[in-house]
């Protein structure tokens, strides 16, 4: 039984550089925002915990699917070379057979929940999956566009279990992650040009530069702030929630206008920083609306 255990636990920790842990666990909460926010008469424990557990497998399945296909690029960039395939540590099989097998699990029990909920799990993998990485992201910086849809889909799956269908909230704060995800991947792109550059992916900053880039950044974070303001009317918080909102958009807003005026390579990765943070916050400020 310990080796069987010892032999686990090993396999496990081949896995774990796959599931991009801080990533997923931020698309997740946003599902369970998503969810939270709508004050679901029939919210409990249980379809919470479901909620966590089905978007946690979809977001995992898809995070390995792409990273099955990337692996030669990851091989180019210094920075991904040492990930499980590309450095040899997982093959190229095995993480095709898991990411499908953890993606259809996830797919699966977001359907035996409530259908319109899985399908929006499953529209989220299929525009991340197929449509960004496989498709687009190789071809034109406007992938970046899609991986975004990809990037809302579990806030807007977490709003349409809760309210029963898809309403112009739960849209609205699809959107303020879309128009989030600039902010957030443009900021990396810059930091990470050069591989980019050895990896041959066409991004915002070789595309059109880095002042543009930099400009779109900061239009991307004033339309976020301004979805997020949106969602919380139409969420209901209350002054207490919106003074803390405005503050932290006010952080996003700050930073992004900064960076374009004086740019610098301590203030793009400052607002890459506080990008994660804010939605972070937003997202647990958009959690307590249930208390």
């Amino acid at each position: 039984m310990t080796q069987l255990f010892t032999a686990l636990s090993r396999r496990f920790r081949r896995y774990l550089p796959l599931f991009k842990s801080l990533q997923t666990g931020l698309l997740v909460l946003t599902g369970l925002a998503g969810f939270m926010s709508t004050r679901c008469p029939f919210m409990n424990w249980q379809t919470t915990l479901a909620v966590a557990g089905s978007l946690t497998l979809a977001v995992i399945g898809s995070t390995i699917l792409n990273m099955w296909y990337d692996r030669d690029i990851d091989a180019k960039m210094g920075r991904t070379t040492a990930r499980p395939i590309p450095s040899g540590e997982v093959s190229p099989t095995e993480a095709l057979i898991l990411g499908l097998v953890i993606s259809a699990l996830g797919v699966a029990w977001a359907l035996s929940m409530d259908v319109l909920y899985g399908i929006v799990v499953f529209a989220g993998l299929f525009f991340d999956v197929v449509i960004y990485t496989i498709w687009l992201k190789r071809r034109t910086p406007w992938s970046i566009l899609w991986g975004g849809i990809a990037g809302g889909m579990p806030v807007l799956a977490g709003h349409a279990l809760g309210s029963g269908r898809i309403e112009w909230v739960g849209i609205v704060l699809a959107l303020a992650v879309v128009f989030w995800i600039p902010t957030h991947i443009m900021t990396f792109s810059m930091r990470y040009y050069d591989d980019y550059q050895s990896a041959g992916i066409p991004t915002f900053p070789s595309a059109y530069g880095f002042a543009k880039t930099r400009m779109v950044i900061a239009i991307s974070s004033i339309l976020a702030g301004a979805m997020m303001a949106l969602a919380a009317y139409g969420v209901g918080l209350t002054l207490g929630y919106w003074r803390l909102l405005i503050v932290l958009t006010g952080g996003l807003l700050l930073l992004a206008v900064s960076s374009l005026m004086r740019p610098s390579e301590r203030a793009n990765f400052g607002l890459f920083k506080y990008a994660s943070l804010y939605m972070l916050g937003i997202m647990l400020l958009l959690m307590l609306v249930v208390q």
